[in-house]
């Protein structure tokens, strides 16, 4: 017994003609030229958040890497390997899983994933994935705490120029 209704009551199809492949070696043919770009198969997982710009690019220090020195200028880091040094850039700053990176960080957004020893200064956006450690200062205006991540040092987040206490700017007892 059928659980579905065949609708199709006419004659099967015919099946493909069956003629000879041909013998011998087959023509070579060019493949054809389009005006589409590859993608990236790493543009197609990440997705682009809010804070990053189209136009900056990213540069990357691979997993395998050791570098030390000081990073300055625009663009987006991100950093897989181990970096020794201050990376002060107008972008995002992403340290992956594994990473391990020890300096002073300036940026807009900073993704800690790996580890950080060292402050990071002014973010708009600091985020702590689970696995991550930071040890040491972290000034932002926001600051996001996965579960499983480790800090150790003074965090002030919420704060801009414009609420900063009579403390901050004029000091204690000196008003």
């Amino acid at each position: 017994m059928a659980l579905w209704k065949d609708t199709n009551s006419g004659p099967a199809p015919a099946p493909a003609s069956s003629a000879p492949l041909p013998s011998g070696p087959l023509p070579h043919r060019e493949p054809e030229k389009t005006n589409v770009a590859p993608l990236s198969p790493d543009s197609a997982r990440r997705p682009v958040k809010e804070t990053q710009r189209l136009d900056m690019k990213e540069s990357v220090i691979a997993s395998d890497l050791t570098i030390e020195g000081k990073i300055f200028g625009s663009g987006h880091v991100r950093i897989a390997g181990k970096f020794k040094g201050d990376v002060q850039v107008d972008g995002n700053v992403t340290l992956d899983t594994g990473a391990h990176l020890e300096g002073l960080v300036k940026a807009s957004v900073v993704v800690v994933g790996g580890e950080l020893l060292g402050n990071i200064d002014n973010a708009k956006r600091v985020e702590l994935l689970e696995g991550g450690v930071i040890s040491g200062d972290v000034k932002a205006g926001s600051l996001t705490v996965a579960a499983g991540s480790r800090m150790r040092g003074q965090v002030e987040f919420g704060w801009d120029a414009d609420t900063r206490t009579k403390s901050e700017t004029k000091g204690f007892g000196n008003a």
